[in-house]
């Protein structure tokens, strides 16, 4: 077994300052460990907080074996994640063991059954890509879709994290389906598991400094993270390397272990044998673009650029996460909050330093509390930050300041600066099926198109020539691939998780029920008066674990029972507020009762320009709910009056003139006219 003692665990250990609450103490083990190299001099970061360099740990209380998880354990007797798998899948059976369900996730896939069926499971495989900012290549596309008909269940579904989902893939047909991914220089290796998953960046194609700086810098976060002991290539291609050169920054970032973040000898030099306590996702954007949702990330990057536009370094934010279990406060969803700003080109090992916080001090003994979350909970930003530091080998600066973040969905036409453009188009939960399909295969082919998938479940057809744009967009139309100024407003941001049938954890269902619920909504907004162009972002998961990222929705719908969820209020346009439980187990039949009385009282009580997100944040909960419980339906419209005062011209413009002097309109001073002579002549005498 490979076991890492981090030399901060030692200096926390010695510093009752640095005390770590109720943190999992490292990988105990009485077997041999393979050790941290020597370090050089470290970083200080007090006198009070005195770190020293670790060749040989203290030596652990064996005594008594820490509590580690199932997981942690296949983990450690899985040769760098290949036992038992590689047994599993040479069997006739249809399915796989317990252990190497959990392994095939560091691969990419998940198993499941249908549950919409009785009687004996029909297991079958989910395979989810890795597309660093969701660049998807043309080549890539084509046998995306193709193995969908062949192999899955004839639809692609595009991720909430920039990737490819397909379903339905028989375990027969695993080793054809990966292999042909991979030999199209695709991947799905760690798009599932205990370590990094896709990173995430706009997917806007622009032809500017600061997002193509962002881009490479996924791309190159994402290099430096992905599993390097050839496991995934020994299952699925018999051990042939189909690899991409990695750019020589990345190689140095990786192999450096002057801070004590390395194992020495390992062919999992960041990762080891246990990888991460569980999944790990970073973000990387600009500044005003939130597009990918930067805060539920652990680890979110923006580019800091100069007057210029010339990128200089980059702020980060540490410890956002989405998933929660239902009826248990100590489980939360939680917003990243600022950690500091690097130079550029520190990028690589400031990131590396954090994972590796998060590596060595992470609970691995309860799954529930592994994120990276929980240990910012339980340490706080300021002692997390100190340790950082340690594997950092530097002070972290204080955070740039940074513009108001917007959501930017890149829907429609745009000019990608280059004379060519791209194409954004909505797609209904990321769901390609049917004529859509056929039609997006048949303009990605025609024209060549490489494309990329959005965040919020969309995708970009990207490097389009002007001459292109009228029999493309007249094509998509066919097709049902509408402009964005034909799309219902509502369906424009709303997201949802795949759930029924396939999903193992749902509880009830999200994209097999969002389309009526929209319409739903849509009709409670006809019947309180609100108007077609205003929307409200709408989230919807079958469980808690947040995959469609409810928690940052104005209004989220989590499953919480069989046709049942809970209401969230509070998330906002731009996605930097976190949502709060506002009502538990409402009936989908009793929506409506939910949802009427909060937009009625939105259309006439908000501020001007106030989102219905900024409104229920305002009201609070408290007020809401007093509000839906004694709603007794919209009242009864008191009699309009619509008089008209002026019956000519001439004295209109006669009143108009008099107005104008006392700063006011015709109608007012007329109004005012009126008031003063009903109020002077009560009962028809002058008072």
């Amino acid at each position: 077994m490979t076991t890492s003692f981090g030399a901060a665990n030692a200096a926390i250990a010695k510093d009752p300052k640095l005390q770590i609450g109720r943190s999992f103490n490292g990988l105990k083990s009485a077997s041999n460990s393979l050790l941290l190299a020597k370090r050089p001099q470290v970083f200080i970061p007090s006198a009070a907080a005195t770190v020293r360099a670790v060749s040989t740990p203290v030596k652990p209380d064996t005594s008594v074996e820490p509590k580690r998880s199932k997981v942690e354990i296949f983990k450690e007797h899985s040769d760098f994640i290949r036992y038992p798998l590689n047994e599993e899948m040479l069997t006739d059976a249809p399915n796989i063991n317990e252990a190497a369900t959990q392994l095939i996730k560091f691969h990419g896939s998940y198993q499941q059954y249908n549950r919409d069926e009785r009687g004996t499971k029909s297991y079958s495989f989910m395979l989810r890509t890795k597309n660093p900012c969701g660049k998807v290549s043309n080549k890539l596309y084509l046998v995306m879709d193709d193995l969908a008909d062949q192999f899955g269940i004839g639809t692609l579904r595009l991720t909430t994290r920039q990737t490819f989902q397909l379903h339905g893939v028989l375990k027969k047909d695993l080793k054809t389906v990966m292999s042909s991914i991979i030999k199209c220089m695709g991947s799905t290796l760690g798009a599932c598991g205990d370590l990094n998953r896709n990173v995430l960046a706009p997917a806007a194609p622009y032809n500017r400094k600061d997002y193509l700086f962002a881009q490479k810098t996924a791309e190159n976060i994402a290099s430096l993270l992905t599993p390097q002991s050839g496991f995934y290539y020994d299952i699925w291609v018999d051990g042939e390397r189909f690899l991409t050169a990695e750019p020589p920054e990345v190689v140095e970032a990786r192999n450096d272990n002057s801070h004590g973040t390395n194992f020495v000898d390992s062919p999992e030099p960041i990762y080891g044998t246990q990888f991460l306590p569980r999944k790990f996702k970073i973000a990387v954007t600009v500044p005003t673009d939130n597009s990918v949702d930067l805060f539920t990330n652990d680890i979110g990057v923006v580019v800091v650029s100069d007057a210029d536009g010339e990128p200089q370094g980059f702020n980060l934010y540490v410890g956002g996460g989405m998933g929660r279990t239902h009826r248990l406060d100590s489980t939360f969803p939680q917003m990243a909050e600022p950690l500091g700003y690097v130079p550029k080109e520190d990028i690589l090992y400031a990131v590396k330093a954090i994972v590796v916080t998060q590596r060595e001090n992470g609970r691995r003994d309860d799954r529930k509390y592994s994120r990276m979350k929980y240990l910012l909970s339980s340490w706080g930003i300021e002692k997390f930050r100190t340790v950082v530091e340690q594997y950092y080998g530097k002070k972290i600066e204080p955070c740039h300041d940074l513009p108001e973040w917007e959501f930017k969905s890149y829907l429609g036409w745009h000019e990608q600066g280059d004379g060519a453009l791209f194409c954004g188009l909505h797609v209904d939960s990321g769901r390609i099926k049917g004529a859509m399909k056929t039609t997006l295969r048949e303009i990605i082919e025609k024209y060549n198109l490489n494309v990329r998938i959005t965040p919020n479940q969309n995708i970009v057809l990207c490097d389009i020539r002007q001459a292109w744009k009228r029999p493309i967009t007249t094509v998509l139309a066919q097709g049902g691939l509408l402009q964005p100024r034909y799309v219902d407003p509502l369906n424009l941001t709303a997201m949802a998780c795949p759930a029924f049938p396939l999903c193992p954890l749902a509880i009830t269902e999200a994209e097999r029920g969002i389309p009526d619920i929209l319409k739903r909504v849509r009709a409670v907004f006809e019947k309180v008066g609100l108007k077609y162009n205003e929307s409200v972002v709408v989230r919807i998961t079958g469980c808690p674990n947040g995959c469609a990222r409810p928690y940052m929705a104005e209004l989220g719908l989590v499953g919480d029972g069989p046709n049942s969820y809970q209401v969230w209020l509070g998330g906002t346009p731009n996605q930097t507020s976190l949502a709060k439980t506002f009502k538990e187990k409402v009936k989908i039949q009793n929506l409506e009762n939910v949802l009427e009385p909060l937009f009625y009282h939105w259309k006439r009580k908000r501020l001007s320009k106030e989102s219905f997100g900024d409104f229920t944040n305002r009201m609070g909960n408290e007020k809401l709910l007093e509000l839906v419980d004694k709603w007794e339906g919209i009242p009864l419209s008191p009699p309009r009056y619509n008089l008209k005062l002026f019956a000519d011209k001439e004295t209109y413009e006669s009143i108009d003139a008099l107005a104008r002097i006392q700063d006011k309109t015709a109608h007012q001073l007329a109004i005012d006219i009126i008031r003063n002579y009903v109020a002077t002549h009560q009962n028809g005498i002058i008072q």
